[in-house]
């Protein structure tokens, strides 16, 4: 049971995120369907924190210098990733959320979606379809790694 808590944890971290969730849940043993669905579930729960506070929250603390000098970082910094969102708008979300690759996933999808002005009910299904695919690819990987002769 504490493998699971921790793979669902690890899953709402804004690094590790389901790529570090799904290899970890492996590594203890669970099963792929179980590895999946507690990092899916794991990695959605931050979003509709994101989408719903990240706005007033920013407004708030950015009234003090250090805070005003992260956010304009995290907000800059997901911007320059998002040029696949601006072109190709909620599919370029999806694709942005499903990659998994470093500085891609729910946080970045959540606040690029908060950034570029979507909408809650249109953000967060979109970054939920893109964390399904993530899960998927990430898994496969896994088995793929998982059927190498020397992973043991």
């Amino acid at each position: 049971m504490g493998e699971l808590l921790s793979s669902f944890f690890l899953a709402m971290l804004p690094i590790s995120e389901l790529r570090g969730a799904i290899p970890y849940a492996w590594a203890q043993g669970i099963s792929p369907l179980v590895a999946y669905i507690v990092g899916v579930v794991g990695n959605l729960v931050p979003v509709p924190f994101l989408l719903l506070l990240l706005g007033p929250v920013s407004k708030a603390l950015r009234k003090f210098k250090p805070l005003d000098k992260f956010f304009s970082w995290w907000f800059s910094h997901a911007l320059k990733r998002s040029k696949i969102v601006e072109k190709y708008e909620a599919m370029g979300l999806v694709l942005f959320v499903a990659i998994p690759l470093p500085v891609t996933g729910a946080w970045t999808g959540s606040v690029v979606a908060f950034l570029l002005g979507f909408k809650f009910k249109v953000a967060f299904p979109l970054i939920a379809l893109g964390v399904g695919v993530a899960g998927i690819i990430v898994t496969i990987v896994c088995m793929g790694v998982a059927s190498l002769p020397w992973v043991g």
